[in-house]
């Protein structure tokens, strides 16, 4: 009702639109009939993985594509399951999620890609993201800093009960997310590199799994709307481990952190059912 009453408050044109059932949402493209009903959905941010995701549900179906935000609609345990990209960094991120909660979304699961950071994190691994360091933007015009960006419980359990049974190596734990790639990547080259680089090694000493880019802007949207969320990310490669000359494959494969994802959330269906 919080919700509601504040989109009707809304100055914006957009959003009295959608209320009044006249437009799709402004970025993602959708409206309330193209969901059908859905409640849960799963995210990753490239739109190429989309379809892939999506080949893993029944009857699914491509809605719309609309800037980086492509969709389709499918079913798991006979329940209807949005996949939708939500492009790379917390703010295409937030507004993926503020949208889909406007069209009655309660359940998101990330499905993205990382960089190990703990020598023990190699590519290929999974890391279910339990919490996530916000150095990123977006998610401080939310709430303050102090607030912490926490996954939902449910959701990270049945991620962790989903990856046990499948038998793929994992790691749950703190992620960090940043605006920068490059800042992360080459931060000697950076006017601020003594901050990046001081927080980095701050970042491993405090046990921090991988680094990513949209899972502390999800947590912390998904926080202040009441949404549940969660994260499962593929380790693409480590840096720490090439910094110190040992073995470090790359890993592309997102198929198994898509089967984790899928499967978790069939038990989650069928749970609430």
């Amino acid at each position: 009702d919080d919700l509601v009453t504040g989109v009707q408050t809304c100055a914006l044109p957009i959003w009295n639109d959608f209320m009044e059932n006249k437009e799709k949402m402004y970025h993602i493209g959708l409206t309330k009939d193209d969901l059908k009903g859905a409640k849960y959905a799963i995210l990753p941010g490239d739109p190429g993985r989309v379809s892939k995701i999506a080949a893993n549900l029944t009857n699914s179906y491509l809605i719309t594509t609309n800037r980086e935000y492509t969709s389709y609609l499918g079913e798991i345990a006979n329940e209807k399951v949005l996949v939708i990209s939500t492009g790379m960094g917390g703010p295409s991120t937030a507004i993926c999620v503020e949208e889909l909660a406007l069209l009655g979304i309660t359940h998101l699961i990330r499905v993205g890609t990382c960089g190990g950071m703990q020598m023990d994190v190699e590519a290929g691994d999974i890391v279910i993201a339990s919490s996530a360091i916000r150095q990123e933007g977006t998610s401080k015009e939310y709430l303050p800093i102090e607030f912490p960006a926490v996954a939902d419980f449910n959701l990270t359990l049945a991620l962790k009960e989903a990856v046990t049974e499948l038998n793929y190596p994992y790691h749950i734990g703190v992620v960090q997310c940043k605006d920068s790639f490059y800042g992360q990547h080459s931060p000697e080259r950076m006017p601020v590199s003594y901050e990046l680089q001081n927080k980095w090694q701050a970042w491993i000493k405090g046990g921090a799994l991988a680094s990513e880019m949209e899972t502390s802007a999800l947590y912390t949207v998904s926080s202040t709307l009441r949404l549940h969320a969660a994260a499962v990310l593929l380790v693409v490669w480590n840096q720490e481990r090439e910094n110190k000359g040992l073995d470090n494959n790359t890993s592309f494969d997102t198929e198994k952190e898509i089967k984790v994802a899928v499967t978790a959330l069939t038990k989650i269906i069928k749970n609430e059912k």
